[in-house]
């Protein structure tokens, strides 16, 4: 079989404050959209409203929604392969930012170059280069750990273990974190990590209230009025 009976899996981009109706594509990735009947989607209710704010040519009750979640079965992935494999062209989307970059459409992704189904990224935000973009630090040399472990005793081996690596490679670390456990992060990078290292935070990205700051841990340890919990955040570092 080839790919040229087939549908293409187009990755749809979403704008990455999801109080943003605002359309994140170019002109030529939105004519694309307008003409798609199927999508799969990380958050159906999020993925109607962005497709709403598009005033596509067709309602949305007409369009075809499957979901696609970090526990969402191998079996079901399978099977959001039918439309395309029937020769449909079919949508991608992320909850916010771009799809398959920490984001669990990556599983969708994969399957699709199994089939020799063509895949084609759209030009979109992504809170983790741009927060890379704008730290300072080193955009040549860098690794994405996504989460921390959740158990505290766990996390702090690994914030030292990646400032080591850091150290070792001059790299920089990026990691984020699910909203309510950002504070503790934050109390736990610059209780261990050393004073020379540079810390960046960058959060509410793209939104009015973006900050995004990078500072030593010397330096963020005067900065007692930093309130992180419940914002969306990217961590970066380097020793």
């Amino acid at each position: 079989m080839t790919s040229k009976t087939y549908g293409h899996l187009y990755l749809i981009p979403v704008p990455i404050d999801q109080n943003n109706r605002e359309s994140v594509l170019l002109e030529k990735h939105r004519k694309i959209v307008e003409h798609l009947d199927y999508f799969i989607v990380e958050n159906e209710k999020t993925a109607r409203f962005y497709l709403g704010a598009l005033n596509l040519h067709k309602p949305i009750n007409q369009l075809h929604f499957e979901v696609l979640t970090q526990t969402t079965p191998p079996e079901d992935i399978t099977h959001y392969l039918t439309p395309l494999l029937e020769g449909f062209d079919v949508g991608l989307l992320s909850e916010s930012g771009c799809p398959g970059v920490a984001d669990p459409g990556s599983k969708m992704v994969a399957l699709a170059h199994q089939m020799d189904i063509k895949v084609i990224p759209m030009t979109g935000p992504s809170s983790i280069i741009l927060a890379l973009m704008a730290s300072g630090l080193n955009g040549q040399q860098f690794k994405f750990h996504g989460y921390l472990p959740s158990e505290k005793e766990d996390r702090i081996k690994k914030i030292i273990l990646i400032e080591n690596e850091s150290s070792k490679y001059h790299e920089t670390q990026i990691f984020i974190e699910t909203p309510y456990r950002n504070q503790h992060i934050f109390n736990d990078l610059t209780d261990k990590l050393q004073d020379k290292t540079k810390l960046c935070i960058a959060l509410d990205m793209t939104s009015e209230n973006e900050l995004i700051m990078t500072k030593t841990i010397k330096d963020w340890k005067k900065e007692i009025a930093l309130d992180l919990k419940n914002k969306p955040c990217v961590f970066l570092l380097q020793a």
